[in-house]
């Protein structure tokens, strides 16, 4: 092709050519392949008028054909100016093929250009695997996977949970900087997996897409890469899947190690949580060992995924023990973010974790118990995200400020139970702190939903209805009890007049009795209406 000129669409001269075609016949469309080089010598073109011809370019491009090359003077005497505008907009490449080319020639040459090719891939591919397979044999980890096959393959390389949370890269600021302006990135920083998990997703002129990493049936991770200059070639895409094989191995080795250790951690943490670790010199010791500082005043906090709805489908045991699995890496990547040395284990169906005081706020309770609760809803924020990666909802407890050693099993049982009763009054998704939850407590308490329910409506009577009258009426004696009894400021809150306020609670004392003076009365209403909160 030495004496081949373009006539037109020089900008797709970066198009990659897999195989050659010879037009013989003007109905070619529908036998050609993507990334053909499709050549003639003019004959099937004769009597297409322009309209025709640029209607053939077009169907070429869709069809991602390389280029269309014609021996331009023997059959087809010039290549009209507008079907050369429409290759040219399109960036499809018409060439001008010498007279003398023999097809047969190029065909050969071609085959064997392409045959060259895959041996040089499949080369650099099992290069590539062997030398992954070389790091784990010598003890190398994910970081250092990611970075040879980024630098193997040239491309940006990330190693992500399932949930798209990053385990490891080799990316460039200016990738991280792209990716993170295409809003592939939450507000956490999770990577949004879900959306690449069909098809591979532009951004600008390049590509990235996502490769699972699958062991025996077991979800492991997500090897994500990105090319930003360019579509990823199918032969890095075959590479890649070659390499999350290893990346697999080496995934289920963590696992394994990682599942052996959490278990010492969890039964650990159990021990001291329950008063049976030991005396506090041999638990700070043993914690130390792990990593660990348990440093007082502290806050327990549990997490717990919320269960499947009563109508919902069932799920295996193994199906709940990967949710619970996912949730626990989460949180615990969430959680060493904000301190390595927190104490975090999974207890199975929970997640626990012992938060400590800033030093600064050792001696200010209410102040440590303020940056604690805060420091809980960051962390929440950040594990919850966007609800994107196949997670699941889950509710969180936190216990009271605990400042001695002999305090934290009760401090567990705190948060426990702030989680158990949150759950019970809010429908899941919510945190709970132990210190609010007031009535909740002795409520939560009660077993016998049935006698609840009959509690409630025996006090509010025709007020328990499910009607929008008395939806209406129940709020506005919320209102009234939250506010005191302050008939202006209740007014103010339900946007309403002084006298339709006035009027509103002599209709509540005609249903429920005189509830203004009766401060017994009013107790009991405050409580079934907390009651009627809790969702069955």
């Amino acid at each position: 092709m030495a004496d081949t000129s373009v006539l037109a669409g020089r900008s797709g001269l970066d198009r990659v050519v897999t195989r050659l075609n010879v037009m013989e016949v003007p109905d070619i469309v529908d036998w050609v392949r993507p990334h053909a080089l499709l050549v003639t010598a003019g004959y099937p073109l004769v009597g297409l008028d322009e309209d025709r011809f640029i209607d053939l370019v077009r169907a070429l491009d869709e069809r991602e054909v390389a280029a269309l090359g014609i021996k331009v003077g023997r059959y087809v005497e010039e290549v009209p100016a507008r079907v050369l505008d429409v290759a040219d907009d399109l960036g499809f490449p018409l060439l001008d093929l010498s007279v003398d080319m023999a097809f047969d020639d190029l065909l050969e040459q071609v085959h064997v250009r392409l045959t060259d090719v895959q041996a040089d891939v499949l080369q650099r591919t099992d290069a590539l695997h062997a030398a992954l397979e070389g790091l784990v044999l010598e003890g190398a980890g994910l970081e250092q996977i990611a970075t040879r096959i980024a630098d193997v393959l040239g491309i940006g390389i990330l190693v992500t949970t399932v949930d798209g949370r990053e385990l490891a890269g080799a990316l460039t600021q200016e990738m991280r900087r792209a990716l993170t302006e295409s809003d592939a990135f939450d507000a956490t920083g999770r990577f949004r997996v879900e959306r690449l998990r069909v098809r591979p997703m532009s951004i600008g002129s390049g590509q990235v897409l996502v490769q699972p990493v699958v062991a025996a049936s077991s979800d492991l991770a997500r090897l994500v890469a990105f090319d930003p200059q360019r579509v990823v070639p199918k032969d890095d895409v075959y590479a890649l899947q070659r390499a999350s094989a290893v990346a697999a191995l080496l995934i289920s080795q963590q696992q394994a190690v990682s599942a052996v250790e959490s278990k010492y951690r969890g039964d650990f943490l159990r021990d001291v949580l329950s008063g049976r670790a030991g005396d506090e010199d041999r638990v700070q010791e043993y914690a130390a060992g792990l990593g660990w500082s348990i440093d007082l005043p502290a806050m327990v906090v549990t997490a717990k995924l919320d269960p499947p709805a009563a109508e919902a489908e069932q799920v295996p045991t193994s199906m709940r023990r990967e949710w619970q699995q996912r949730f626990f890496l989460a949180w615990n990547k969430v959680v060493a973010s904000h301190g390595a040395q927190y104490p975090s284990a999974d207890f199975f169906d929970e997640v626990v974790t012992v938060l400590s005081a800033p030093e600064g706020l050792r001696g200010q309770p209410k102040a440590a118990t303020a940056h604690l609760q805060a420091q809980v809803a960051d962390i929440v924020t950040a594990v919850a995200g966007d609800r994107g990666g196949r997670r699941r909802p889950f509710s969180v407890g936190t216990s009271r400020l605990v400042h001695a050693w002999e305090g934290l099993p009760a401090a567990y049982g705190q948060a426990r139970r702030a989680n158990e009763v949150g759950f019970r009054f809010t429908g899941g998704s919510g945190t709970s702190h132990f210190d609010d939850l007031g009535i909740h407590r002795l409520i939560g308490l009660i077993p016998d939903r049935d006698e609840m329910d009959a509690f409630a409506k025996d006090v509010l009577g025709d007020l328990a209805d499910e009607g929008a009258e008395s939806q209406d009426l129940r709020e506005t004696l919320q209102v009234l009890l939250d506010t005191n009894l302050n008939v202006a400021e209740a007014s103010r809150l339900q946007y309403v007049h002084y006298n339709t306020m006035r009027y509103r609670i002599t209709k509540l004392e005609q249903m429920l009795g005189k509830f203004t003076v009766d401060p017994a009365l009013r107790l009991n209403l405050a409580v079934a209406l907390q009651v009627r909160r809790i969702q069955l």
